[in-house]
């Protein structure tokens, strides 16, 4: 017979169990912050041997370990590497410019093993950090047109608005293709792969779903208020084979120009149950000490909610730089990044601002899905702000940012007025799926997710492994319809 311990002796055990892990974890952190990744990795796979870890403690490390990895991937390029990759794209680029740029810190970088490895997308963000490094490019891009094109698409909302007395305007009917293909080695033969695509959700703004077809059929569409909306499939992966998931709907899209008067404007109750979650503080959302110390900085001594939000949202638009980011769950804390880096991408940008409204009190959320405006197609995040008693008020920071700084070709005071309509203003050019981030999958995915923080590209997943961005594809083909009446 086996002797029994006490429950105080059992007690100190668990503590000391649990302490024991957290020390591996917090050792895992170190060693990746001193760049020693091999030793971090090799630190977690040991404690995962251990039989005595918690389950949930296990899913923390088994996290981490993945995190290790998918840091790698985007710190991708050697030195050498990134060396070629810029000279092909600046003229007159030296290997003497090249040191000096590196000793600037132009490039985001990471110590990883003994050697500095640099961001997969360094040349791309070389012309939105520096922008007069678009005189010196090789393949210079004219966006005239783009520019022009959306700045008549604002003007037009703006008019359709004042002449019918709405917020929203101008509906637009799209056919849309998502596909996602899984590549032959990302699943083994006759494993079933599970497969989540984002599909429009219902808002003011967007209507009239109809989903036309999927293959193979969807085995669920989440409701049409789903904060994370998506299309359930599976299909058995087949060797040497890719698998496809598809689905084919249409939905209706408005523009929307809100009409504010800041005097009329009732502040937020937090014991709102439909507002209180959009107060407070969350993930990649904390009210930092210096998140509090920039927010008194901007917005000073204004009471108003809707002249508040305003400042946030043009200090972001004349402070922050667009760069492409690393992927979202690897980092801690994406608001805090944005601010540290003075740079991020449209979703980093979002949260800054989210963050800055919800601690002057000011109800505020994640909105993402595309932006499908024609030239500009591409993955997309924006936010929505809640002003009584108008309700909830789109607010794109980015495109607040990509017509004061990028949008070169317009006049100022065209900028100015696309800066100003993205503010309580949105085309039609967008499919959102998402209304907050950081939700849960329906059915739930047994794995850890590849985008923790938002979902547009799909989720992938066999036999509770995740099946990460690297072993799949995803495209949304979209196309304007007869619009409806």
């Amino acid at each position: 017979m086996k002797p029994q311990l006490s429950l105080p002796l059992l007690a100190l055990g668990l503590s000391v169990a649990i302490a024991v892990q957290a020390d591996v974890l917090s050792d895992a952190a170190r060693l990746e912050a001193e760049g020693q990744f091999n030793q971090a990795a090799a630190s977690l796979t040991n404690a995962l041997n251990d039989n005595s870890v918690r389950e949930a403690t296990r899913k923390q490390i088994e996290w981490e370990a993945d995190r290790l990895e998918r840091i790698r991937k985007d710190y991708r390029l050697t030195k050498k590497a990134l060396f070629n990759d810029v000279k092909a794209s600046v003229k007159d680029f030296s290997e003497e410019e090249f040191e000096k740029w590196i000793a600037e810190g132009r490039f985001d970088s990471r110590e990883i093993d003994g050697e500095r490895r640099f961001m997969g997308s360094s040349v791309s963000n070389l012309y939105f950090r520096y922008p007069e490094l678009e005189a010196r490019r090789v393949k210079p891009k004219d966006t005239t047109k783009f520019e022009k094109a959306r700045l008549a698409a604002v003007q037009s909302i703006k008019q359709a608005a004042l002449a019918e007395k709405k917020t929203y305007v101008l509906p637009k009917r799209f056919h849309c293709t998502m596909t996602v293909t899984a590549k032959a080695e990302a699943a083994p033969d006759g494993e079933t792969i599970r497969a989540w695509l984002p599909i429009p959700r219902q808002y003011p703004f967007q209507a009239d779903f109809e989903l036309l077809s999927a293959k193979p059929s969807a085995k669920e569409i989440n409701g049409c208020d789903s904060s994370i909306r998506a299309a359930y499939l599976e299909a058995p992966a087949r060797a040497g084979k890719s698998t496809k998931f598809t689905v084919e709907y249409d939905y209706t899209a408005y523009g929307v120009r809100f009409e504010i008067v800041p005097e009329n404007i009732k502040a937020a109750d937090p014991k709102d149950p439909a507002l209180s979650p959009f107060l407070r503080e969350g993930p990649h959302v904390a009210f930092t000490p210096e998140i509090r110390a920039l927010s008194r900085e901007i917005v000073g001594d204004e009471t108003i909610d809707f002249r508040k939000a305003k400042k946030c949202y043009d200090w972001i638009a004349n402070q922050i730089k667009y760069s492409y980011a690393t992927e979202y769950s690897t980092i801690r804390n994406i608001s805090e990044y944005c601010r540290t880096k003075q740079y991020g991408d449209c979703g980093q940008e979002a949260l800054l601002f989210i963050t800055l409204c919800r601690l002057n009190g000011i109800p505020a959320r994640w909105q993402s899905g595309w932006n499908t405006f024609p030239g500009g197609k591409s993955i997309h995040d924006w936010c929505e702000i809640y002003l009584g008693p108008y309700g909830w008020m789109p607010v794109d920071p980015y495109m607040g940012i990509w017509a004061m700084r990028y949008a070169r070709t317009l006049t100022p005071e065209q900028q100015r007025e696309v800066r100003d309509f993205y503010f309580g203003g949105l085309d039609q050019w967008r499919m959102s799926a998402n209304s907050d981030h950081n939700q849960t999958l329906s059915p739930l995915k047994i794995s850890m997710r590849s985008d923790n923080v938002d979902f547009q590209r799909g989720e992938l997943e066999w036999g509770g492994h995740n099946i990460y961005f690297d072993k799949y594809s995803y495209d949304l083909e979209i196309k304007e319809v007869k619009s409806p009446k």
